[in-house]
């Protein structure tokens, strides 16, 4: 990938996060952290809304399909690790109900919002 390529990439998620934090919010939800990092891993955003902590992956890509089956097995460990050190450095939180989200975003089309996306690995909590 060339620089010119992974610097448009980079603003490509940037501005799609700015996008479906918005969306976020207008749909009642309260903005937590964006791009939370850890030596586990990485969370896009971090959003409340009433009891309900979401952890927000978002996925930018051309059409909705392969926006939707870009999140594999690996990624979702390395965020529900990241999730955890989220709690950790932010306790205040740890009473909320956790859940994983997805926001796909797509050219020309409003970010569709994929509630309760997935659950960590053996149905439990992480």
């Amino acid at each position: 990938m060339t620089e010119g390529s992974r610097r448009s990439a980079e603003l490509w998620g940037r501005w799609a996060e700015a996008l479906a934090a918005w969306r976020l919010r207008l749909t009642g939800y309260r903005i937590v952290a964006r791009r939370f990092r850890a030596a586990q891993g990485e969370v896009d955003l971090v959003a409340r809304r009433g009891s309900v902590l979401a952890i927000v992956e978002v996925k930018a890509r051309a059409d909705e399909a392969s926006a939707a089956d870009s999140l594999r097995a690996g990624q979702r460990r390395r965020i529900e690790r990241a999730a955890l050190a989220f709690l950790q450095r932010h306790p205040e939180y740890t009473a909320l109900r956790l859940r994983f989200d997805m926001m796909l975003i797509v050219p020309r089309r409003w970010p569709r919002h994929i509630i309760d996306a997935w659950r960590p690995a053996g149905g439990g909590s992480i």
